[in-house]
């Protein structure tokens, strides 16, 4: 009896886990077709990409990146790349990294960013966007 509920426990938590896998690709799907818009339309206004910098998880040291593209947060943690792409600026402390600077990965675009954050700290993607357009 343990062994059949251990199995349907089992089970159940597959098909949980598949469920909001697929949940997240939805996701990420919607999220890339709004970032692939506003890229197009930041370019259609002419609104020019900046050089993107990275800060230290702890605050204290901004780095350059090879990248170009526009900010979605104030505090410059998250930006779209002119190539499309989402990225987290955030990285490890280094020295070499004063020196050579630092070259974020792509991350996988969300419909809310800092979800999970403290209050006040999230906002739709969508409005992100808006607001790096100038439309809000």
């Amino acid at each position: 009896m343990t062994q059949d509920w251990r199995e349907r426990r089992r089970e159940a938590a597959g098909a949980h886990a598949d469920a909001l896998a697929r949940r997240q690709a939805v996701e990420h799907a919607q999220a890339r077709a709004l970032i692939a818009e506003f890229v197009a339309e930041a370019r259609r206004r002419s609104i020019a990409p900046v050089p993107l910098r990275a800060r230290s998880y702890d605050g204290r040291h901004r780095y350059r990146t090879p990248l170009q593209g526009w900010y979605l947060r104030r505090n410059e943690s998250v930006a779209v790349g002119t190539d499309g792409e989402l990225y987290v600026l955030g990285v490890p402390t280094s020295v070499l990294a004063l020196v050579r600077g630092v070259t974020p990965e792509p991350s996988e675009p969300p419909m809310v960013l800092g979800k999970g954050g403290r209050d006040g700290e999230s906002i739709d993607l969508p409005d992100a966007l808006r607001i790096a357009l100038g439309d809000a």
